[in-house]
């Protein structure tokens, strides 16, 4: 499957701002944009102001590097948030949140959502108690999401548990004791703690 290879933390700095695809590393003065707050290249510094199909451009990049996306998939999304009732950017939004690898992510069972689609694959996920391994699924409310028994006991698991710190957003129901969590509501754009214009997104598609 295809899958990008290279260095994240360019990813970051060519838009100028933190993904946090790294993980811990991101919050630490090792952050690429602490260092090199500039695009990457040898013209990274010297780069002029955009126009309006680049900030557009720009914007679905940024959002597709977020939640580990590749073109078609994302494309594959938008068509159906648009036939959705609501505000297609929204609806854009919440797919993306609702999307298996992203609940890992949310829960807090992963520093990242790259770290979160690896464990997803490797089959340590349950849901509505079934096998779960394709990091794309998208949830539902009502629908459980479970570390499979077999994976609780262990080192990785027992030490988040043990460590756990992160708040898990409204839209879900953690209890992190049994490690899984239940999808209480849809998530809605208020939900979504991220620097995102989705209307950008929309006008680029909408062309």
């Amino acid at each position: 499957m295809a899958r990008y290879t290279g260095a994240v933390c360019r990813l970051c700095r060519r838009e100028g701002m933190k993904l946090f695809l790294k993980g811990d590393r991101c919050y630490t003065g090792k952050c690429a944009i602490d260092r090199r707050n500039y695009a990457p290249g040898q013209h990274g510094q010297n780069r002029k102001k955009a126009s309006n199909y680049g900030l557009q451009l720009r914007e679905k990049q940024k959002v597709k590097r977020i939640y580990g996306v590749l073109e078609t998939q994302f494309r594959n999304l938008y068509e159906r948030a648009e036939k959705m009732h609501g505000i297609t950017g929204e609806n854009l939004l919440s797919l993306l949140e609702r999307r298996l690898d992203n609940v890992v992510y949310r829960m807090g069972l992963a520093s990242s959502r790259k770290e979160a689609r690896q464990l997803v694959r490797h089959g340590h996920f349950t849901l509505n108690g079934h096998k779960a391994n394709i990091p794309s699924m998208t949830v539902e409310v009502g629908d459980v999401i479970q570390v499979k028994e077999k994976s609780r006991s262990s080192v990785k698991f027992k030490g988040l548990v043990e460590n756990y710190t992160r708040t898990a957003p409204r839209w879900m129901d953690v209890n992190i004791e049994k490690m899984e969590a239940k999808i209480t509501a849809l998530p809605t754009r208020e939900d979504i703690d991220l620097e995102i214009a989705e209307h950008l997104i929309v006008e680029l598609y909408s062309k």
